[in-house]
């Protein structure tokens, strides 16, 4: 049923010039080997290498930042707070009988109120007078501390809360306080300052202000003629000094 398989008459001829030639399947091995170039492996070589170097580099360089020893700051280049007879005089007057406290109330920056009751709790427990301008109930208190700096000098950073002066000179602020405190020198600048009695005030109880007679604490007054307008005598909370606890 099927014919039988012919023979080829083409006859392959053997060309042992060609450079693909082999007689086994061993010699693909060998030409493989042969022909793999040795100078890429080197290339790799020294860029792995290279890496290496560099990383070790890196390590070493972020080592240095680290150590103490190496990233140590001599202390006269640290930015610590001058002594007092180094700091610029300022001061304010009518307040040579009293401590002027600028400070806040409101608990917006957590520090900054830790700051200001850390200072008032210093100061109250001298029992001398003490008056105290709260910044978040009178803005008009920040223009008066701005003006007061400006026309004595600037003690050389960024103006921060509390700010203390006694007996109307400038002692700094909270760091400040709680170093003379500390050292016992405060002690020695309040002591020829008038003592008081150390109860809250009856009128304000305590607060500082107290609301405007005139406008209710509306900080608004009904003119006939020219309507509503803003109260003059009070600051724009409707509130005024008391003038107890502003003697």
């Amino acid at each position: 049923m099927w014919r039988p398989r012919a023979k080829s008459t083409v006859k392959i001829r053997d060309t042992p010039s060609s450079p693909f030639s082999f007689s086994t399947f061993k010699d693909i091995q060998n030409l493989c080997i042969e022909d793999h170039p040795s100078s890429p492996i080197k290339k790799s070589s020294s860029i792995f290498h290279r890496v290496r170097l560099a990383t070790t580099f890196l390590r070493s360089l972020s080592l240095s930042l680290s150590d103490p020893e190496h990233n140590a700051t001599p202390a006269h280049n640290k930015t610590t707070t001058p002594p007092l007879q180094e700091q610029p005089l300022i001061t304010i007057p009518g307040a040579d009988t009293r401590i002027v406290v600028y400070y806040t109330s409101l608990r917006v920056v957590r520090s900054t109120f830790e700051d200001c009751k850390t200072v008032q709790s210093i100061l109250r427990g001298f029992r001398v007078l003490i008056d105290e301008r709260d910044l978040s109930m009178d803005s008009s208190l920040l223009n008066e501390l701005n003006q007061i700096f400006s026309g004595g000098g600037n003690c050389g950073r960024k103006l921060t809360l509390p700010r203390v002066f006694i007996g109307g000179r400038y002692m700094g602020g909270a760091e400040e306080i709680r170093q003379l405190n500390e050292s016992g020198e405060l002690k020695k600048f309040i002591e020829g300052l008038p003592v008081v009695d150390s109860g809250v005030c009856d009128v304000c109880g305590g607060y500082r202000f107290i609301l405007c007679g005139q406008c209710s604490g509306s900080h608004k007054l009904y003119i006939e003629k020219a309507g509503f307008k803003s109260c003059t005598a009070c600051n724009e909370n409707g509130l005024i000094r008391c003038p107890s606890c502003a003697v």
